[in-house]
């Protein structure tokens, strides 16, 4: 297979961060709306932290995280029972040759977040810093 002549660097290219974000756009509008026929899953607030896509963009991981924090299992498991027809509603609102297989991961940046705040706000660490 040929090698990229516009991208070869480590992360991703352009046009995967691109459609990354577009995907994540339209999951939170339709999560947002209501639009899935689950009505378990539209009781439920859904942040879409990022969506990460293959570089063949065949595969979309999206990383979610129910609002509050609370069940976060169950909508993982919610979002992986719906995700054909999440496919389907993306892959038509998109227009894209090929609808991504949709993956569903927790999104735990905001407990790393939460974690190096604590970090921080060690006495050891703050004096290690301030000097």
């Amino acid at each position: 297979m040929a090698k990229n002549k516009f991208h070869d660097g480590p992360g991703p290219s352009q046009r995967q961060l691109r459609v990354g974000e577009l995907i994540r756009r339209t999951l939170s509008d339709v999560l947002m709306r209501g639009d899935v026929h689950d009505p378990d899953l539209n009781r439920l607030s859904v942040t879409v932290g990022e969506v990460r896509t293959s570089p063949d963009l065949k595969v979309a991981t999206a990383y979610v995280l129910p609002l509050g924090g609370k069940g976060r299992d169950d909508v993982i498991e919610l979002l992986a029972r719906n995700k054909g027809e999440l496919r389907r509603i993306i892959g038509k609102k998109l227009a894209l040759k090929f609808a991504p297989e949709l993956r569903f991961r927790l999104d735990e940046t905001f407990d790393q977040l939460d974690e190096t705040r604590r970090l921080f706000a060690q006495d050891a660490v703050r004096r290690d810093i301030e000097d």
